[in-house]
């Protein structure tokens, strides 16, 4: 076999980089703030709230027979959130603020029913 210098440049070069991964044991770039970490916490929540809003929305809506109007619950939504991501204590108003901003972004007042306005 002829002797091909590229190839043994190129594993040298692997082993290198193998050894130095393991030397080098990395360091956090910014460091936990607990701020931060709420912040985004609350992002998280807001948001999934929002999900399962469009979710309860969509489930009225394949529920409901033609020519009746969907209806949505602020519960629905609280055991959709329940469900699926885990929330065990979602506040009212959380849940009701997070199906009026669907319920008006989804444009559901030509064929839906809901109590969060209440």
């Amino acid at each position: 076999m002829p002797y091909d210098p590229g190839g043994v440049l190129f594993i040298a070069l692997g082993l290198v980089l193998v050894a130095a991964g393991s030397l080098w044991r990395g360091r956090v770039v910014r460091p936990l703030s607990v701020k931060r970490a709420h912040a985004a916490a609350t992002r998280d929540r807001s948001r999934n709230l929002l999900r399962a809003a469009d979710m309860a929305i969509a489930e009225a809506r394949r529920q409901a027979t033609l020519g009746e109007p969907a209806i949505v619950t602020v519960g629905d939504v609280h055991r959709v959130a329940c469900r699926h991501y885990g929330y065990v204590s979602v506040e009212h108003e959380e849940a009701a603020a997070a199906l009026r901003r669907r319920f008006e972004a989804a444009d559901c007042r030509r064929d839906c029913m809901t109590d969060a306005f209440n």
